[in-house]
């Protein structure tokens, strides 16, 4: 085998002054403004004869890794795990992928993200409206807002700050036992994070309960969509499924949230589990049936843009993306 030897590998400064004044003397030293922003936030692809596309809100920052994010795995091993992966360990850090989808009669959004006027989750947040515009998507063509669940990095997006409905056609898709759930004031004096969340989910579900439809397990909710019950992260917690000409994807939401951890180690509950011992049982069912049927899925938290497969790997699962293309 040959050793790739990297020992004459230099990048000093003289070096790289050297290197300036070659390309100087040929002509070839253009000085182009950065263009100092990202691509737009979207991805596009087709799934039989719908249109897919998975918009995101942007990242969301859990902080330094700690002991108490993925219950029972130590700061060290989480810290582990990331630098195994080569993951930054300084932050966690988990996207934000809402899902587009156009079924050639209905416009439905899955999600809406963290909001824009919010920044709890980090300063690149709440960037769902302008992907859609990026995407060119006008949000009042949207006719439909199917909801997974109600934390707030997936419904605090449909009002804005001011009460207007940044989605102002769109009915709203939710199971009722979610709605009930988080919209209840008597557990707003759980604690502080339970008073922002339930204030914040009646601030957003509440106004548009005239427009809302409450799901209902293994329901056709939408031609080619069919609501799949996943509680345990939540209360109501729903996953779905869409299928278009036998070809087929599963909107897993928050079944799981990180592409290593939650694959090599899926015993662990996660810290924001209303029910962690469910929903290792609804995440350990969910992998076995992706495994086992190799339908692919789009995962809310898993890095941009979340779509891909899940395989056996010892007694554990991995992920697997699916191949991004620039092409329809």
């Amino acid at each position: 085998m040959t050793n790739f030897d990297v020992s004459g590998f230099d990048l000093s400064r003289r070096a790289l002054l050297s290197g300036a004044g070659a390309l100087a003397a040929t002509g070839a030293l253009a000085k182009a403004p950065m263009i100092g922003k990202p691509a737009p936030g979207f991805h596009r692809f087709k799934l039989g004869a719908f249109e897919v596309t998975v918009i995101s809100d942007g990242p969301l920052v859990m902080g330094p890794p700690n002991g108490d994010t993925f219950k029972g795995l130590s700061k060290e091993d989480l810290t582990q795990d990331l630098t195994r992966n080569h993951l930054p360990v300084n932050s966690v850090e988990l996207d934000q992928n809402t899902l587009l989808v156009n079924t050639g009669s209905q416009l439905v959004l899955f999600d809406t993200g963290t909001g824009a006027g919010s920044k709890a989750f980090g300063p690149h947040s709440g960037r769902l409206l302008d992907n859609l515009k990026a995407a060119g998507i006008n949000p009042r063509s949207i006719d439909g807002i199917i909801l997974t669940h109600a934390h707030a990095d997936h419904c605090f997006g449909l009002m804005t700050d001011k009460g207007a409905r940044n989605f102002p056609n769109a009915k709203i898709y939710m199971a009722q036992a979610e709605f009930e759930f988080w919209t209840d004031e008597a557990k707003a004096g759980i604690n502080d994070m339970m008073k922002m969340m339930v204030a914040g989910a009646r601030q957003n579900l509440v106004p548009n309960r005239d427009r809302m439809v409450f799901v209902k397990d293994g329901e056709e909710i939408i031609p080619g969509i069919m609501a799949i019950s996943t509680p345990g992260h939540t209360v109501g917690h729903t996953s779905y499924g869409i299928q278009s000409e036998g070809q087929k994807l599963i909107n897993i939401g928050d079944v799981a949230h990180h592409h290593i951890v939650s694959l090599e180690r899926p015993k662990l509950p996660f810290a924001f589990d209303t029910d962690g011992e469910q929903g290792v049982a609804t995440r350990l069912k969910l992998w076995d049936m992706l495994v086992s049927e190799r339908i692919p899925m789009v995962a809310y938290h898993f890095p941009f843009p979340g779509v891909g497969y899940v395989g056996k790997q010892g007694e554990a699962y991995r992920y697997f993306p699916a191949l991004v293309r620039t092409v329809l």
